[in-house]
């Protein structure tokens, strides 16, 4: 594992402060252009991280549910899009439907997803590391830098590049 990537949760927490600065920063003219490197910094971070030995997304945040994963998600379990609904999600205070609980039910002990297959859109382009969202919502990066190795492995590169 890349030596950036020791420690990397304890320091995640511990640059909190610096890492939320530097997200706004990326909102200003210096980080103008950085969403050009995020595909090969993406790449790279994923190069050497696994995420069935982490899986801390499924453990700890729920993705959004929209109207098309539920239908796709029921269809694929074989249930009623109602019953889907009843047994595993609920309205967040966004109105969003998110999983009752955490971790995500759908989380083996191997971590691997029992709907993989079919799993919601936000599941599929997490951590976002690869493109734009990155930059444009800072608040959610700055999260997820405290979830998710690759978003803390793609900020501290990007550290480097944009001073």
């Amino acid at each position: 594992m890349d030596a950036l990537l020791n420690n990397w949760k304890q320091r995640a927490t511990e640059q909190q402060k610096a890492n939320k600065q530097f997200l706004q920063k990326l909102q200003t003219k210096k980080g103008r252009g950085v969403e050009k490197l995020l595909p090969d910094l993406h790449e790279e971070a994923f190069s050497h991280i696994d995420c069935l030995q982490c899986a801390g997304c499924c453990k700890s945040i729920s993705p959004r549910f929209k109207t098309p994963d539920i239908k796709r998600i029921s269809k694929y379990l074989g249930m009623r899009e109602s019953v889907f609904i009843e047994t595993y999600l609920r309205l967040d205070e966004d109105g969003d439907y998110v999983v009752k609980s955490s971790p995500c039910p759908f989380l083996g002990a191997d971590n691997y997803c029992s709907i993989y297959d079919a799993r919601p859109g936000d599941c599929e382009n997490y951590p976002y590391t690869d493109s734009y969202e990155f930059v444009k919502r800072p608040n959610t990066t700055y999260l997820n830098s405290t979830i998710c190795p690759a978003v803390f492995y793609v900020l501290e590169k990007l550290r480097d590049v944009v001073k």
